[in-house]
């Protein structure tokens, strides 16, 4: 189980307000990521296990890049 304060559930709340930002439904994001829409529902929840290229290919699509930090 994830906890509430993880990064991947982080993660997907800024997914999911930056696509709300942009006035897209997760249908619209999905398809312009090249994902189905259960894999969008289950980024923005912080669930499931999706490549880091789906993931990528998701925050390219919303103008967005990935920072990694040690």
């Amino acid at each position: 189980m994830i906890a509430a304060d993880s990064p991947l559930q982080t993660l997907g709340a800024a997914i999911r307000d930056q696509r709300r930002a942009a006035r897209l439904t997760q249908t619209q994001l999905a398809e312009l990521a090249g994902c189905s829409d259960r894999t969008l529902r289950d980024i923005e929840r912080g669930a499931g296990s999706p490549s880091i290229g789906t993931v990528v290919a998701v925050l390219d699509a919303l103008g967005l890049g990935l920072e990694v930090t040690a």
